[in-house]
């Protein structure tokens, strides 16, 4: 990213310095289609995740104005899908799952496109994507893929899904913020969201981020090779720690699926505290979490994903590990909830 960071050429250019940051635009492009199981030309680099979504919401308003929603979809799918035109949301079972019969059966003559995430972004519930697929075809309806949360973390190949669409984002799994990308299968066109040059194939306008898209490429470079199998299978063993430690504790109980999940989100109910408090008592020890919930500097509203499920969304913890996460910060985070969550109760009770 640091040398990219000097290349100082509009890749749409034709001498020698915009050639050069083309090269650079294009080897980026290789990698990550090389790593998700696409052609160069099916990948189009966007700002970010939400950006690749709101493209597919935008983009597809031509087809109908009706568009299907799981439940549990991140609020970047929600709202630009409300935006959009009509919708229906899908509910979900009590693990944060979607019956794929449900999503057909919500299609309609008008349905443009129905999304779905591949991992949750709040409980790590993994969706069966390939039988959402399956129940859609020959419904002529666009599927998409909101994969920013499983990517990097399970593998995803565009080729075999059967999706139209798939949403990615590189801070997710070790690249920088502020980039995306937007798989779209060939042959397939949308009105593009960022209009007023021919950037990206006339997809998305805007100058392209040489740095963020190389950083972006570097990540899913250090996924190859069987290092995505590799981190995944760790991460899967932390997190496997936390719910076995957390198992015998009194009223914290586990949400999602403790099975078909991402291998590095666990959620875990938080009863009779409120989630600031455990939050604020975390990071003083030197732990970073986060609610389920969406918290504002004024209110706490409880999470859409927990109420689809049925349990309750205002008292939750988002646990995740990364790349770097170690045996240590799992047993300082074992070691510390209790703590602070008696230390809250007490409270409480006096």
């Amino acid at each position: 990213m640091v040398a990219a960071l000097d290349l100082v050429g509009d890749p749409g250019r034709i001498h020698e310095e915009g050639l050069t940051v083309r090269v650079a635009v294009e080897q980026a492009r290789d990698q990550v289609a090389s790593t998700f199981g696409a052609r160069p030309r099916e990948v189009v680099f966007t700002g970010s995740a939400t950006e690749a979504v709101a493209t597919v919401a935008r983009g597809v308003a031509g087809r109908g104005r009706h568009q299907v929603v799981s439940a549990v979809e991140h609020s970047a799918v929600r709202l630009a899908a409300e935006r959009a035109g009509e919708v229906t949301v899908v509910p979900v079972d009590r693990h944060g799952r979607v019956d794929p019969e449900e999503v057909a059966a919500a299609v309609r003559p008008d349905t443009a496109v129905v999304h779905v995430q591949a991992g949750n972004h709040e409980v790590g519930t993994t969706q069966p994507l390939a039988a959402v697929v399956t129940a859609c075809a020959g419904l002529d309806v666009l599927v998409h893929v909101d994969a920013a949360q499983a990517n990097g973390h399970l593998p995803l190949d565009f080729a075999t899904l059967g999706a139209d669409l798939v949403s990615l984002s590189a801070h997710k799994f070790g690249g920088p913020a502020g980039v995306g990308a937007l798989l779209v299968r060939r042959g397939l066109r949308l009105d593009p969201l960022l209009v007023g040059g021919d950037q990206e194939r006339a997809r998305r306008a805007g100058l392209e981020n040489v740095g963020a898209v190389t950083g972006f490429a570097a990540a899913c470079g250090a996924l190859a090779g069987g290092g995505l199998e590799a981190e995944a299978t760790e991460a899967r063993r932390l997190t496997d720690r936390v719910l076995h430690g957390v198992a015998g504790l009194d009223g914290i109980p586990i949400y999602g699926d403790p099975v078909e999940r991402l291998p590095h989100v666990v959620c875990l109910g938080i009863e009779g505290v409120e989630p600031q408090a455990v939050l604020l008592g975390l990071d003083a020890a030197g732990i970073a979490v986060h609610s389920g919930s969406a918290c504002s500097s004024e209110a706490l509203e409880p999470s859409p994903v927990l109420e689809a499920m049925g349990v309750d969304a205002h008292r939750s913890l988002r646990v995740s590990v990364g790349w770097s996460s170690t045996e240590t910060d799992i047993d300082a985070f074992l070691a510390t909830l209790p703590r602070v969550v008696d230390d809250l109760r007490a409270l409480g009770a006096g």
